[in-house]
């Protein structure tokens, strides 16, 4: 067949046109320096799960065997039957309350989460009454709240399975009168109700005083017989305050509210009878995804083992690295469309590279922006951002932010050039952004850093932190001297100044105490985040995140003012 100049010429342009956008991996993988990284990413790691697998067993072992003795499934057993065999239970914040008061709290108290049932996503908010007997802690009450949140945020049909003794007594002015406290539960049901959110309830145990209108603000409600019981006030509160003497099943259990009251809608034989009935609810629901085919999960994979990951993130967390090795083991096929590579380029500071790497990918065939540290933020960085994240709002792509900076640059030539306006753009185009919104923290998340890449104030549908993350205001040496300056200060105003032995001692409690408020397990038991997750499955967790947040449409975007 005779090709005539023309189709030769277009063919050569076309052919000169195919630029293969997979990142090439600099990386080592046998190199002494990438064994002593993933040895140091392992043992994070593995600290971490030492401090999981406590939390998932949930209470004590004779607390445990006493809820079996009643015929009740422990919590995780509920939701194992409850959603699609084999399907992947999205659990959030698993080591809640760690290490926050006086006695162990396994989880909170409290189990969420996202589970497939009959192929739609739903949350799942499942009390543990193996712990304390399900009361609500602080924590517990702002877990359930932050589960809550993210179902109205992503349009999930809410499931509530409960099992509770109501709020903590002992801590009622930490968990019932403020704007985030135990109240909002039923704000935010009634809210969610109100917007075709489904909410459905089943009482597996008690369900107590203000706990009792989680079930009687449900849009359908299922008691299970014996066990299942719901009153605004239990039989020794009646007796006191009334001299009725009534036992709990005859005051509030499932005949009186199947029967009689009309509060429950569905008599239960057992848990998993109960569970059951909570399938067939959700199969009978419309199916609301807003596209359900955008998302590929026999998409191609990276092209790089997405547990070199270890090997790739310095032990030594002062050191930098480039993110686009993270990147390429994130998204498929190593595919990556960079904007501006050759824009904002700091030759001193980081051998001729951009501190912020911004582009386009495809994560199980779902296009997304990606915005990864690089470095410290300066002004070139935070307006390369800011229009990358415009670009992306106008073109509705999902958002996913990689975390590791130390903040943004400080200094006379920084100040002088426009850091804080430059960086109040990205900021400001941050909080406007209406698509959705995933941030991985994977190393230092420091400063005004934190707020330019979508930190927890900035309504990320879901943050989560690796192992060897921390999270500051500043970096810890950097904090120590700030307030070691101050104390030296006073002492030399009195006319006492510390002994060298005095500075060391202060100081090695100042870093201590900042390292470990600062660590990813503090914070994650704080509940700043989502829950920390190993690098390897960081694909994995975000695929999930994504899809649910696909159960909404992508809303337009309006921005505030930006700064010249």
């Amino acid at each position: 067949m005779r090709i005539n100049s023309r189709e030769k010429a277009i063919r050569d342009v076309q052919e000169s046109a195919r630029y293969d956008t997979a990142i090439q991996s600099s990386v080592d993988t046998n190199s002494k320096e990438f064994q002593e990284n993933e040895k140091a990413m392992k043992l994070e790691l593995s600290r971490f799960e030492t401090i999981r697998e406590p939390h998932a067993l949930g209470g004590s072992p004779e607390a445990t065997q006493k809820h079996l003795n009643r015929k009740k499934m422990p919590v995780r057993d509920r939701i194992k039957g409850l959603i699609d065999k084999n399907s992947y239970f999205l659990e959030l914040s698993p080591i809640a309350g760690h290490d926050l008061y006086d006695r162990p709290l396994p989880s909170g108290g409290i189990v969420t989460g996202i589970g497939e049932i009959h192929g739609k996503e739903c949350m799942i908010v499942a009390n543990d009454a193996t712990v304390m007997g399900g009361v609500y802690f602080p924590i517990t009450a702002k877990k359930h709240l932050r589960a809550q949140k993210i179902a109205a945020q992503n349009k999930l049909p809410c499931i509530y399975l409960t099992d509770s003794g109501g709020a903590m007594l002992e801590k009622q002015d930490e968990v019932f009168p403020d704007e985030e406290h135990f109240g909002r539960i039923f704000y935010n049901q009634a809210r969610m109700s109100a917007d075709n959110i489904p909410q459905i309830c089943a009482v597996m145990g008690y369900c107590t005083a203000g706990g009792a209108y989680i079930p009687a603000m449900a849009d359908e409600s299922i008691i299970v017989k014996d066990t299942g019981t719901i009153f605004l006030a239990g039989p020794p509160l009646v007796k006191a305050a009334i001299g009725q003497e009534i036992s709990a099943n005859d005051l509030g259990g499932a005949n009186v509210h199947t029967k009689t009251s009309g509060v429950a809608d569905h008599w239960a034989e057992s848990d998993p009878h109960a569970l059951s009935i909570v399938r067939n609810i959700i199969n009978n629901l419309p199916d609301k995804k807003h596209d359900k085919t955008l998302l590929s999960w026999d998409a191609p994979s990276p092209i790089y083992d997405p547990q070199s990951i270890y090997g790739v993130i310095p032990k030594n967390p002062l050191q930098s690295y480039n993110a686009r090795e993270v990147i390429a083991r994130i998204v498929d096929g190593s595919q990556f469309d960079e904007f501006k590579k050759n824009y904002g380029i700091n030759e001193e500071r980081m051998k001729q590279d951009t501190t912020l790497v911004c582009g386009t990918a495809k994560l199980y065939g779902q296009t997304v922006g990606i915005l990864a540290n690089n470095g410290i933020l300066d002004s070139e960085a935070a307006k390369k951002g800011t229009e990358f994240i415009q670009n992306c709002c106008r073109r509705k792509i999902p958002l996913i932010f990689l975390q590791n900076t130390t903040g943004y640059q400080v200094g006379r030539d920084a100040e002088h050039g426009g850091i804080a306006k430059d960086g109040a753009k990205m900021v400001n185009a941050v909080s406007c952004a209406n698509v959705p919104k995933f941030t991985v923290i994977t190393g230092g998340s420091y400063g005004a850093g934190n707020y330019g890449m979508c930190g927890r104030a900035f309504n990320p549908n879901f943050l989560w932190m690796w192992p060897n993350a921390k999270i500051a205001v500043m970096g810890p040496e950097s904090a120590v001297n700030v307030m070691y300056s101050i104390k030296a200060q006073k002492h030399a105003a009195k006319g006492s100044p510390l002994s060298e032995d005095e500075i060391d001692k202060y100081k090695n409690k100042l870093r201590d105490e900042y390292n470990h408020k600062s660590h990813a397990i503090y914070a994650s038991a704080n509940l700043w985040d989502d829950g920390i997750i190993d690098p390897a499955k960081t694909r994995e967790v975000l695929g999930h995140g994504l899809s649910v947040a696909l159960n909404t449409p992508i809303q337009e975007t309006k921005f505030g003012h930006f700064r010249m």
